[in-house]
C-alpha cells in the first residue's frame, strides 16, 4: 500500500502522534524470514509476539484532530517458526479488516477517518456544533454504507486497535467500541467478529444455547461494545469481561467458559448488570481474582449527553471521587463500593484475594482483595495524547481528599471484605517512578504474584507536556511483595505515600542485587514499547524467563523528526531477572509504530486454534445485470452518493 498525498497541517507544527515513529505505516507484509543477532530462547520455537495499534489508513489530511488512541487496527507480529531444526523469526503485519476499515479502503472520496476522533470529542475548544457534525458524519456514512452502491456494509463500528488475546483456540483483537474480532495465527488473517457464541468465518459445528453479547433490541449493539482487557482466569480458562454504554445500567458483564478446558466451569454469564454506576464512563480495564471482580466508577466520563450540557463529551472531574465496587465473579448483584480520592486507572496489573481459614465453616473464606494498578492524578494523558491543552481545573472548595501531585506509579490496594466497613484499608504507591502499561507472567495472574513488568519514561511523565509525545526509555521490573511487606513496616501515608520513593537513575546506580526494582534503560534514542512475558521451561523462580518488546532507534529519522521508508524496527528479547542484557535482537523489515498492547501466543496456543471455514477480504466490484430502466436510476443514485460522500469526505 503506498501513502496517498499528504496535506500539511495547517499550524506547519507536526502533531507528535502523527509523526516520527508515531506516524502511520502505508505496508502490510506477510511472513517473511528475519535476520538476528544473538540467540533465539528455546521457549519461544513455535510461538509468535503480537502487538496492536491504531495506524490510520485515511491520514492525508493531515491538519485534523488526531488522538494516539485513534486509527485502524493494525497487528505487529513475529512468529519464531521451526525451519529443519532451528529457529526462524518471521514478521508479519496487517490491518484488522474491520468494517470501518473496509468501508475507508473501498471508499477513496473518504479524506478524514470514518469515526470522529477522540481528540474532538475531549477538547474543550471543540464547538457543540463541531462535535454534533463530526457523530452526524459517523451515522450518515454508516446509513449510506447500507443503501445501493456501497461496496460493503458497516455494521460494527470498532476499529479494534488496542488489545489482543487469546482464549478458547481464537486470538481476539479488542477495542471499546465493538466486540472482540478473531484472527488467525501466525498470519493474522482477520477471521470475523466474536459474539461470544463463535466468531464469524468459523464453521457451524457447535451450537450453543442463548444469546450472544448485546442480546436484542435497538440499542442491543451498544451492549456488544467490550472492554479492551478481558481477563482469562489461568486455572478455568474462563474469558471474564465487561460492556460499558450510554444508556442506564451503564455496564453490563460477561463470562465465557471455555469449551477446551480441562477443569469444570460455571455457565456462560451474558450481559449481566452491574449496579449502582450513576452515569456513563470511560472505563477501560478492571480487576479480576478468582473469586471476585473490581469494577472501577471513575470520575472520568464518557457520556454524549454531556454534549447538550455545552460541555466535552469527554470530560474529568477533578472534585469527584473514586468508587470501586468489588463483587464474588458470578454475583454482580452483590456488589460493595469503596470510595476515595479522585483519579484516572486505564490498566490494572494484577488482582488477588486474600483469605483465612474459618473454623466454623471448615474452609477458607475471602477477608479482602488486592489490586495493583497504574494510578493517574488527573486525566492529562487524556489531553496529551491529542496534543491538547488539558484544561484547567476550577479551585476545589473545602476538597473532600487532600490535593496530590502530578503523576502516574503503581498503586496498591486493599479492600476488606469481612465487617460491615467499606473502607479502603492500604491505599499507597509502591514506588515513586513513572510506571503504566503494566504486564504480568500469565500463569500467576490472580493470584499474588510477585513480579510486575511495566515502562517508564525517566525524563518526563505519561502526561507528556503539549506538542511533545510519550515515549518509553525503560522497561521495569517490580517485587510487589517485597515492597508490600516492606509497607507492613514502615506504611506511607494513605493515598499519597510511597513505598519506595527513589527516581529512575537513583535506581539505575544501585548496586543491591536484591533491589525490589529493576531497571532496564535503553542506550540514548532507542525508545520501546509495552513488553511481554515469556517463562523459561522449569524455571527456577517466577521471574525466570524473558521480556519481548519492540523498539525504534530514533537516530533513523531525518533532520525534520521525519521516518523515511527505510526505517527499521527490532524486536530486543531481554533476561526478565536481572533486566540488563538484551539475548537477542531481531532485525524487522520496516519500523513498527509505537502501539498500544501486545501478547505472547505460545506453540500451544498456535497449534490449538479452532477451525476457520473463511477469512475476510477486501470485496471485489459489485456487478450484476440490471435493464436499462434501473441502470438510469442507479446511475443517478450513484451521482447523487459520489456528490454526498465529495461533502462530507
Amino acid at each position: 500500500m503506498t501513502p496517498r498525498g499528504e496535506k500539511k497541517r495547517s499550524s506547519q507544527k507536526p502533531h507528535p502522534y502523527l509523526h516520527g515513529n508515531f506516524a502511520p505505516i502505508h505496508r502490510v507484509q506477510p511472513l517473511i524470514p528475519c535476520s538476528y543477532i544473538g540467540i533465539i530462547p528455546d521457549e519461544l520455537a513455535g510461538g509468535e509476539y503480537v502487538r496492536n495499534g491504531g495506524n490510520p489508513v485515511t491520514n492525508e489530511d493531515l491538519g485534523r484532530d488526531a488522538h494516539w488512541f485513534d486509527g485502524d487496527g493494525m497487528l505487529s507480529g513475529v512468529a519464531f517458526q521451526r525451519r529443519d531444526g532451528r529457529i526462524q523469526p518471521e514478521f508479519v503485519n496487517q490491518y484488522i479488516l474491520t468494517d470501518a476499515y473496509i468501508s475507508t479502503i473501498t471508499t477513496p472520496s473518504l479524506r478524514l477517518p470514518i469515526l470522529p476522533s477522540i481528540a474532538t470529542l475531549v477538547n474543550p475548544a471543540s464547538t457543540l456544533l463541531k462535535i454534533i457534525l463530526r457523530i452526524f458524519r459517523t451515522i450518515f456514512l454508516v446509513i449510506l454504507s447500507n443503501l445501493p452502491g456501497s461496496q460493503f456494509t458497516i455494521k460494527k463500528i470498532s476499529v479494534a486497535n488496542t488489545g489482543i488475546l487469546y482464549h478458547d483456540g481464537r486470538a481476539l483483537a479488542t477495542c471499546e467500541s465493538g466486540p472482540p474480532i478473531r484472527v488467525s495465527l501466525p498470519g493474522l488473517e482477520t477471521v470475523g467478529w466474536f459474539d461470544g457464541k463463535k466468531a464469524e468465518g468459523e464453521p457451524a459445528a457447535e451450537i450453543i444455547a442463548g444469546a450472544g453479547f448485546g442480546g436484542d433490541g435497538i440499542l442491543s449493539f451498544m451492549k456488544e461494545w467490550t472492554t479492551a482487557h478481558p481477563r482469562v482466569d489461568p486455572v478455568t480458562k474462563d474469558l471474564i469481561l465487561f460492556h460499558s454504554t450510554f444508556i442506564a445500567p451503564f455496564v453490563h458483564y460477561s463470562i465465557i467458559p471455555s469449551t477446551q478446558s480441562a477443569s469444570p466451569s460455571a455457565p456462560r454469564l451474558i450481559n449481566t448488570a452491574v449496579p449502582g454506576i450513576k452515569s456513563a464512563k470511560m472505563m477501560h480495564d478492571f480487576g479480576v481474582s478468582f473469586a471476585h471482580t473490581i469494577i472501577m466508577d471513575l470520575p472520568l466520563s464518557l457520556d454524549p449527553r454531556n454534549i447538550a450540557r455545552n460541555k466535552p463529551a469527554v470530560e474529568y472531574d477533578p472534585s469527584g471521587q473514586s468508587r470501586f465496587g468489588v463483587f464474588p465473579r458470578r454475583n454482580p448483584e452483590a456488589i460493595r463500593w469503596f470510595e476515595t480520592n479522585p483519579c484516572c486507572i486505564f490498566h490494572t496489573a494484577n488482582t488477588w484475594d486474600e483469605a483465612e481459614f474459618n473454623p466454623y465453616t471448615s474452609r477458607p473464606e475471602t477477608t479482602a482483595v488486592n489490586m495493583l494498578a497504574c494510578r493517574l492524578t488527573s486525566s492529562a494523558l487524556v489531553y496529551s495524547a491529542g496534543d491538547i491543552a488539558a484544561p484547567i481545573p476550577k479551585p476545589v472548595t473545602n476538597p473532600t481528599y487532600p490535593q496530590e501531585e502530578e503523576q502516574c506509579r503503581l498503586y496498591y490496594y486493599r479492600f476488606p471484605l469481612s465487617g460491615n466497613s467499606n473502607t479502603i484499608s492500604h491505599q499507597f504507591a509502591l514506588s515513586a517512578i513513572p510506571f503504566e502499561f503494566p504486564s504480568i507472567r500469565d500463569d500467576v495472574s490472580m493470584s499474588a504474584a510477585r513480579y510486575i513488568y511495566g515502562c517508564s519514561v525517566s525524563g518526563s511523565s505519561f502526561g507528556a507536556a503539549l506538542g511533545r509525545a510519550v515515549k518509553i526509555d525503560s522497561l521495569v521490573k517490580i517485587d510487589a511483595t517485597a515492597l508490600i511487606e516492606r509497607a507492613r513496616h514502615n506504611s506511607p501515608a494513605a493515598i499519597t505515600g510511597c513505598v519506595d520513593t527513589r527516581t529512575v537513575p537513583e535506581i539505575l546506580a544501585s548496586q543491591d542485587p536484591n533491589d525490589p526494582i529493576k531497571v532496564f534503560k535503553l542506550p540514548p534514542g532507542f525508545y520501546a514499547q509495552e513488553s511481554r512475558f515469556v517463562p523459561r521451561k522449569n524455571g527456577a523462580s517466577e521471574d525466570d524467563g524473558w521480556i519481548l518488546s519492540y523498539v525504534f532507534d530514533e537516530s533513523q529519522l531525518d533532520a525534520e523528526g521525519n521516518a523515511g521508508p527505510s526505517a527499521k524496527s527490532e524486536l530486543w528479547i531481554v533476561d526478565a531477572r536481572e533486566m540488563k542484557e538484551v539475548v537477542c535482537r531481531v532485525q524487522l523489515p520496516h519500523r513498527v509504530p509505537y502501539g498500544l498492547h501486545g501478547n505472547w501466543f505460545s506453540e500451544e496456543d498456535v497449534l490449538g486454534q479452532r477451525a476457520v471455514e473463511s477469512i475476510r477480504a477486501l470485496p471485489t466490484l459489485k456487478s450484476k445485470a440490471v435493464d436499462h430502466e434501473q441502470s438510469v436510476w442507479m446511475d443517478v443514485w450513484m451521482e447523487v452518493r459520489r456528490r454526498m460522500l465529495d461533502i462530507v469526505g
